[in-house]
Order: C-alpha cells, then sequence, then structure tokens
C-alpha cells in the first residue's frame, strides 16, 4: 500500500484540477426584461430614436438607454430596486442643455451611471501597414466622420419585442462618399445567460446587452485606408476606468481569438466593477462572419484627462444628472481600430463589423465545455488509470513472492 500512496495521490490530483470544470454549472439567474420605443411620448412629430431596455431582477433594475439624439449613445443606469422607472421631459430634451430631462424615479434608488458616446469614425491611410490607429502618423489621418453629423433611420420599424433587438442606421447625407454607406449599431438585449450563434460568440449573461457596430458600402478616401471608432466614456464621481486584457488557452468558441479586452469601471473605495464593456480583439469583414474574413482590432490606451472640447454638441447622456459634463464628472476616451496587418479585407467587401458587451457587475468569463473537459479528463485520466492498475498487479505479484519464514512439511 505504501508502493501505491505516489499513485493514489497523482490521481486525486488530477482529479482536484477536473473538478472546476465538471461542476461549473449554467447561469440560471434570469431578469424580466422589456423593450420600447420612445417611452412616454404620445405626439407625431419628428423626434430622435430613443430605445430603453429595462431589465428587471429580484432587487434590482438595469436600464440601457440608447438614442441617436446628437452623438450615438447607451446610457446604463443601475438600480437598487424593482421598481424604478424611466422618465423623459420631451421637450427639455431636445433645448440646448438639457439636463435633467431623463431621469430615473425614485432617484434614491440609483446606485450607479454611466454613459458610452460614439462620437467619431475615424479613418486614416495606414502606409506602413500596422493596422494600429494609435501607432499612424498625425498626418496620415483624414478628416473624421462626426457621428453627430449623420441622420437616422426610424428605429421602431427595427424593434423586434420578441427577440429583444433594435437598431440605429445612420447615414452622412452631406459626404459624397456616404452616399450608399450607412453605419449601424445593433442591439440586443437578454433576459438569462447564452452564447451567440455567430462568431465571435460572445458568452452574455442576464446583467449585459450587446452591441454590434458595422460600417456598409462606405468608399475608402486612400489606397491604404483603413477605420476606427471612437468611444467617450462619461459616469459620475467615485468609480475610475481601468483597462484589462485577459488570456485563456482555450479558443474553442472564437478560433485563432486568445484574449479578451474589457473597459471596467471600478469604484474608488471598494473592491468590485460597477460596469464593464467587453470585446474579443477581432472584426469580421462579411455579413456572415467567417474566420476566413477575420481581422484584427487594436485599441489605444485609455486616455482619462481627454479635453471636454472633443464632447459631441449633443447626447442623451447630458440629459441624465448622473453623467452630465461637469467638475465632478469623469471623461475617458478610446479608440478602436480595424484591421490586420497585410490584410485589406475591407477595400474587397466594404463591410466590417464589430461587436461587444455592455453591463454591470463583473463580466462573464469564458469556461471549458463539457466535450473540452471530457477530452482533458480522458488524456489526463486514462494514463493515470493505467499506472494506478500496473501498480497494482506489481504490488499483488509482489505479495505472492513474500517469504513467510515457514518451510512446507512433507
Amino acid at each position: 500500500v505504501a508502493d501505491m500512496a505516489p499513485v493514489i495521490m497523482l490521481v486525486c490530483c488530477c482529479l482536484v484540477a477536473l473538478i472546476p470544470g465538471l461542476v461549473r454549472t449554467h447561469d440560471s439567474y434570469r431578469r424580466q426584461v422589456t423593450f420600447e420605443y420612445n417611452p412616454g411620448r404620445n405626439s407625431s412629430a419628428a423626434a430622435p430614436n430613443v430605445l430603453h431596455v429595462r431589465a428587471v431582477g429580484r432587487a434590482d433594475t438595469i436600464h440601457y438607454v440608447w438614442s441617436s439624439l446628437g452623438a450615438p449613445t447607451v446610457l446604463l443606469v443601475h438600480t437598487g430596486s424593482p421598481n424604478t422607472s424611466l422618465h423623459i421631459d420631451w421637450t427639455s430634451l431636445q433645448l440646448p442643455d438639457p439636463n435633467g430631462a431623463l431621469r430615473i424615479e425614485p432617484a434614491a434608488a440609483v446606485l450607479y451611471s454611466t454613459a458610452i458616446i460614439f462620437s467619431r469614425l475615424w479613418e486614416y491611410e495606414d502606409v506602413n501597414d500596422t493596422a494600429d490607429l494609435s501607432r499612424a502618423p498625425p498626418d496620415s489621418f483624414y478628416p473624421p466622420y462626426l457621428l453627430q453629423d449623420f441622420t437616422w433611420d426610424n428605429a421602431n420599424a427595427t424593434l423586434d419585442h420578441n427577440a429583444l433587438t433594435a437598431q440605429l442606421r445612420g447615414r452622412n447625407a452631406s459626404a459624397p462618399l456616404f452616399a450608399n454607406a450607412s453605419v449601424t449599431f445593433r442591439i440586443a438585449a437578454f433576459e438569462g445567460s447564452g452564447r451567440d450563434p455567430e462568431l465571435p460568440r460572445l458568452l452574455h449573461s442576464a446583467n449585459c446587452s450587446k452591441l454590434e457596430f458595422s460600417i456598409e458600402g462606405l468608399r475608402p478616401r486612400g489606397n491604404f485606408s483603413r477605420f476606427g471608432l471612437e468611444l467617450l466614456v462619461l459616469e459620475g464621481a467615485g468609480s475610475k476606468r481601468r483597462l484589462r486584457v485577459r488570456s485563456t488557452i482555450d479558443d474553442e468558441y472564437t478560433p485563432a481569438i486568445f484574449q479578451v479586452s474589457e473597459l471596467l469601471s471600478l469604484r474608488d473605495n471598494a473592491s468590485g466593477v460597477s460596469s464593464f464593456l467587453q470585446w474579443k480583439p477581432v472584426a469580421y469583414g462579411s455579413r456572415q462572419p467567417r474566420r476566413r474574413v477575420s481581422m484584427q482590432t487594436h485599441n489605444s490606451a485609455l486616455r482619462p484627462r481627454e479635453s471636454r472640447q472633443r464632447l459631441p454638441a449633443a447626447s442623451i447622456a447630458f440629459a441624465f444628472s448622473g453623467t452630465e459634463p461637469g467638475p465632478r464628472t469623469h471623461l475617458a476616451a478610446l479608440n478602436v481600430s480595424f484591421g490586420s496587418p497585410g490584410q485589406r479585407l475591407y477595400r474587397e467587401h466594404h463591410y466590417l463589423s464589430w461587436s461587444a458587451l455592455i453591463g454591470t457587475g463583473e463580466p462573464p468569463r469564458d469556461w471549458f465545455s463539457v466535450l473540452v473537459v471530457a477530452v482533458m479528463a480522458a488524456g489526463l485520466g486514462l494514463p493515470a488509470l493505467g499506472l494506478l492498475v500496473g501498480c497494482l498487479v506489481v504490488c499483488t505479484v509482489r505479495r505472492r513472492r513474500v517469504v513467510t519464514g515457514y518451510r512446507p512439511i512433507n
């Protein structure tokens, strides 16, 4: 038995290593989700698109407010009550100073708020083929497309209450190269956890929603043009932003991608994550995402003290008291660029798409699937089992050969 102790210890270690993957269960937490267009507006007159997602949990509510007022924006408000509601003063919303036009009631239930403004579409001449906007010389940039200048389709026509999806599609009528082109923000809300069927197959939970940004039909201004998207993040005092890149050895769901990028909001005086923007560093050059049309994405360093002069003239974020520009509001900027060195997929297809998740709390984290765990168990368990059986046989044979000290009597 003493000879078998190392073998038994080895088998136990293998089982301990595999147990976390074997016992990892599906997140069953669910929310009651509603999706509405221009809530509380009764007039048929033209109005900016406002899409409101209300995700009610057992003891809290997450409000997502998407709008094409000014620059396209998503406002996230997390409350500590399942009975909070959104109220919009539509007259004040379209004033030069709309602060207070959008509110959550009761206001005392608001725990946290943040907004992400999608402000500019960059285009630059990548002569050096780095496919990284942050490394491009200043004189390689064309004048950016300001998304606040775009005209947007009626989002109500795209709202699907059953699938919990909608989209904001805009065009720049003043730019000749945008004559037959558009940019689109596809929005999806979730009642529970799951995984997208299409690449990059992001894992989502009930605490987040999905954004898919796409450019279609835009003619490049140069022979080596690449594109990028500027994001401005606004939130109140008491939080700080940090970029985090997590590595993984598993590319089962997104082939050849071994990283996940996350823009986190961390509380100043406590541990934990208030909100996140999560994406995989990959985009696709076709409406049908496939590995052969995949391209890398690169994000710049987070600029926490970006000049407020870069803010657009209008945004739904400015209408909420927790994210309006001011001395107590934190502002950070981030650029995400699209493309891989040696590859010109956009020039071939005139299409690209990039997906991300926005939500509260810790972002979802990929775990090994049952198939991968089974393969690992077979790869580690069978050799260990063979070694164990071999040791048992050897020990049995040795015991039979032990001399007892007595001679047989004839």
